[in-house]
């Protein structure tokens, strides 16, 4: 292992803007920095207690001077961060020998994050490729009651008793879990990109049912087609998907997040550099029949949670492209009266003109012959969520032309 590295973090108050979270404006000049990789973050997540965390962060785009959030924005206590460290991926939870950077906060091996509040550091002398894999470890010495956490990350993180956060191999990372805590962000200076994409939803977007550790949610394929584009890749993609969450009410399942309209500013406004949100969320409004105060849920509920957002995305300079619901019959969400209020929020979509542009996963992923049903050749077998393939196509449909470059 080479020797490592150290980086001071700076503490960043919950709710106050930092260099890593004030939103990005119209302005895009040399150094800007762009998010390649940020899970959005809920409470509920287990406690830990003298144990490291490996977790694995792929990147959408490549950069260098990478800095990494912290978050324990959604736990009643404070953390304790005995150690940190990034290195590259060699395969599984085994780090490349020799690109370990270790973390410590303004000289210190360890840092106390209140609740609520979260870290981002400074500048970590590594580079990083479009679509490379890089290890953080976090190190926690004592008990942390309830964590801040991803719970559905379809990829593996690997947990060890001790601090273990300068191995090489993986061989005292005895347990593996596919959540992802405390870890929020990864943005880069980036060596071509000029902003960022937020893909903003529930499951779907979140990747349920696609392959652990493949990385084939539709926002990857995002991903992939902009690196794969002619010329320098102009934006990177993060996933700000969460499972079950819902566009107007909070979820009474704590880990599937607080309404869209309480985490849209920091989620995806406040992302490095963005440029763009793809907001594809509303079939969980629809599905349990939930409208604001518990009233049963109207389309016109739905839009005006829309025409919200995307108020709140143009006040920030933001771009929002809407994305038309996916059919869901078979499905226990699916009613004839769900079916046609997600057609009249569908049709809205397609033509209400308050979106900066639309992308229409409906057209691209329902069976010509039942266009209430996903096609049998994208459907996971749920009748909601799509298989690896049907993330690929919804990809595909997106005309990159919608995209400001």
């Amino acid at each position: 292992m080479g020797v490592p590295i150290a980086l001071a973090l700076t503490l960043v108050p919950f709710g106050t803007a930092s260099a890593a979270t004030t939103p990005a404006s119209s302005s895009y000049g040399k150094g800007t920095r762009v998010s390649a990789w940020s899970p959005s973050m809920t409470t509920g997540g287990p406690a830990f207690d003298d144990q490291t965390i490996r977790m694995v962060v792929h990147s959408s785009v490549a950069g260098s001077g990478a800095r990494i959030t912290l978050s324990n924005r959604y736990s009643p206590e404070a953390l304790d961060v005995g150690a940190v460290d990034v290195a590259v991926q060699a395969s599984g939870g085994e780090a490349k020998p020799g690109t370990t950077r270790h973390v410590t906060f303004g000289g210190s091996g360890r840092v106390t994050i209140a609740a609520g509040d979260e870290v981002v550091s400074d500048a970590v002398p590594i580079q990083v490729a479009a679509g490379q894999n890089l290890l953080v470890s976090l190190y926690v010495p004592g008990a942390t009651g309830t964590s801040t956490w991803h719970s559905d990350a379809f990829d593996t993180t690997y947990i060890s008793a001790g601090d273990h956060t300068g191995d090489n191999g993986a061989a005292a990372f005895t347990t593996t879990t596919t959540s992802w805590y405390y870890l929020a962000g990864l943005d880069v200076v980036p060596t071509t990109a000029k902003g960022t994409v937020v893909a903003f939803g529930d499951s779907i977007t979140d990747g349920y049912h696609s392959s652990t550790s493949t990385y084939t949610r539709w926002p990857d394929f995002l991903g992939r087609r902009l690196d794969d584009e002619r010329g320098p890749q102009k934006l990177s993609v993060v996933d700000a998907g969460i499972g079950g969450n819902r566009v107007l009410t909070d979820v009474p399942n704590l880990w599937q997040g607080v309404s869209a309209l309480k985490r849209f500013g920091h989620d995806a406004l406040a992302q490095p550099g963005v440029k763009d949100v793809i907001l594809f969320e509303g079939i969980n409004d629809i599905g349990n029949n939930v409208g604001p105060d518990g009233a049963p849920l109207t389309a016109q509920h739905l839009i005006d949670g829309y025409r919200t957002l995307i108020d709140q995305a143009h006040a920030a300079h933001v771009r929002v492209i809407g994305a038309t619901l996916m059919p869901d019959k078979g499905n226990g969400y699916y009613t004839p009266a769900a079916e046609e209020l997600r057609q009249t929020v569908n049709d809205w979509i397609r033509t209400g003109d308050a979106f900066d542009g639309v992308i229409d996963f409906d057209r691209a992923l329902r069976d010509p012959a039942n266009p209430a049903a996903l096609d049998p050749a994208y459907d996971s077998g749920d009748h909601i969520h799509p298989n690896d393939d049907g993330m690929k196509a919804m990809s595909d449909a997106i005309d990159l032309r919608v995209l400001r470059y």
